[in-house]
């Protein structure tokens, strides 16, 4: 089965994401088309980028960075679910990308933005960091206000109809993971990873 990791993009404390994420694992839980998997980069403790050698070379040296690639490296695709701090990403989110290379290439990505403008910039941001690490990023997301979706700028109460937009989102970077397997020689294609009908299980 296609596997995609939700990665939850901020480790600062009081923050969204986490909430964030775990509405959309919820919703991508009522799916029969992969396997999705919360990922916390808070988990990991990652320092400030400390590699003496530039990820490209696969060269680890850190402990932290090798479990971190080995979490990575089972992912056929992502979601990034991402704060917009000053029209962009948050620090953390781009510090634990850029410690890896090959472990991101040749997979798919979709982005789940909250903010002032719904995210769209740290989205944006992330799109050009994407090229380079040769991930495709699909064209749906997900952009949340801070005014309409988070009672009193903090408690997570997304508008109905954001499902629908974290479904299509889905969708792509399902379909895109898929096809994008066929790039990846560790990654065989298996019988078991059946198209995806556009629906939920159970609906009609």
């Amino acid at each position: 089965m296609i596997k995609i990791g939700i990665i939850v993009g901020s480790t600062r404390p009081g923050r969204k994401a986490l909430d964030v994420a775990r509405w959309v694992l919820d919703i991508a839980g009522m799916r029969a088309d992969a396997v999705f998997e919360l990922v916390d980069i808070q988990d990991f403790n990652l320092p400030l980028l400390d590699e003496p050698v530039p990820p490209s070379l696969g060269q680890y040296t850190q402990p932290h960075t090798q479990a971190w690639a080995a979490a990575i490296a089972g992912f056929d695709g992502f979601v990034f679910v991402t704060p917009e701090y000053n029209h962009g990403t948050s620090g953390a989110l781009k510090n634990a990308i850029d410690f890896l290379y090959k472990e991101w290439n040749n997979k798919a990505a979709g982005f789940v933005g909250y903010g002032s403008a719904g995210g769209s910039r740290a989205i944006e941001s992330l799109r050009l960091v994407m090229g380079e690490l040769m991930v495709a990023d699909v064209r749906a997301q997900v952009m949340l206000s801070l005014r309409t979706d988070f009672e009193n700028y903090t408690t997570f109460n997304p508008a109905e109809h954001h499902e629908q937009s974290v479904d299509a989102m889905l969708d792509q970077v399902v379909a895109w993971s898929r096809a994008l397997r066929t790039l990846r020689p560790d990654a065989p294609i298996t019988s078991a990873d059946a198209p995806h009908t556009g629906q939920r299980m159970g609906s009609q």
